[in-house]
């Protein structure tokens, strides 16, 4: 994913080696305690709640991070708290747990995005392996959150006409054609694709084809 942007935004991914937070719901005590001496074990920071309410109160700082959230909890269930999450724009992978599990539930939960759905007691390396997986997928998504970002800010600093030209690069034209199509000189042509190379900051014609490609799906999921 890293090619998408250049080897000159190594910058934006210096998050990939920051460890990340996991954020525990459970209402019972010594199941809290528990987890906080496994996670604890595999030297991953964690914090502790006994309600989703208390988690909201604590104004969760925006870290890479987990959820690791029990199902069955006081006032709101976890499944429930999934959808309000999302509803809040607080993007952490969830991680369910729950001694009162069945297919119907895990696959709802699932469905919303969970990255697993354990049933106690389970083994204590299903779970790391499942928080390894979540705060994978959350590097994933502000990886390509930091792209996005950075991707706009380039194609917004080109100009109308370099625009056309790139999309005429990256569709295979050549400098000759594209300039027949705009009725410019093949010369003019030329500078403007290489302010397109600049501005962009891409290495290749392949990476500039990435490129677009990647502020295309911007533009069309906006």
């Amino acid at each position: 994913m890293g090619h998408v942007i250049g080897s000159s935004c190594g910058e934006y991914l210096i998050m990939a080696g920051v460890a990340g937070v996991v954020f525990v719901i459970d209402d019972d005590a010594s199941m809290r305690a528990a987890l906080e001496d496994l996670i604890s074990s595999v030297r991953l920071e964690v914090r502790l709640f006994a309600s989703p309410q208390e988690f909201l109160h604590s104004n969760p700082p925006d870290v890479l991070g987990c959820l690791v959230l029990d199902v069955r909890l006081p006032g709101m269930s976890g499944l429930t708290f999934q959808k309000e999450l999302a509803k809040a724009g607080i993007d952490l992978p969830v991680v369910f747990i729950t001694g009162h599990g069945d297919i119907p539930m895990s696959v709802r939960a699932m469905k919303a995005g969970a990255v697993e759905f354990l049933t106690k007691p389970f083994h204590e390396q299903d779970l790391l392996d499942a928080i390894y997986a979540a705060m994978e997928r959350g590097r994933a998504r502000r990886r390509g959150a930091l792209i996005a970002v950075e991707l706009r800010k380039r194609s917004t600093a080109l100009t109308e006409r370099e625009r056309q030209i790139m999309a005429l690069v990256v569709i295979g034209r050549a400098n000759k054609q594209i300039a027949a199509e705009l009725n410019l000189s093949e010369m003019t042509v030329k500078v403007h694709r290489g302010q397109v190379m600049r501005k962009m900051k891409a290495a290749s014609l392949p990476d500039l084809v990435r490129m677009a490609d990647h502020v295309t799906a911007l533009n069309t999921s906006s």
